[in-house]
């Protein structure tokens, strides 16, 4: 059972979110030979000013 862990900034909306679950349980059955319904993803948003790129968030 794979379990993906995604984490992207806030503000994506839910059909985003659908399409890209769909997409990336699609990659994982066809690379890893398992079954649609053993694909877990879970998305956590960040807030921009949570997020740090070269020592300077995001926000800024």
């Amino acid at each position: 059972m794979p379990t993906i862990n995604v984490q992207m900034f806030e503000g994506r909306t839910l059909e985003q979110k659908r399409a890209f679950a769909k997409a990336v349980t699609e990659a994982a059955v066809a690379t890893l030979a398992c079954k649609p319904e053993s694909v877990d993803i879970i998305i956590q948003e960040v807030k921009k000013e949570d997020w740090a790129t070269g020592g300077k968030l995001w926000s800024d």
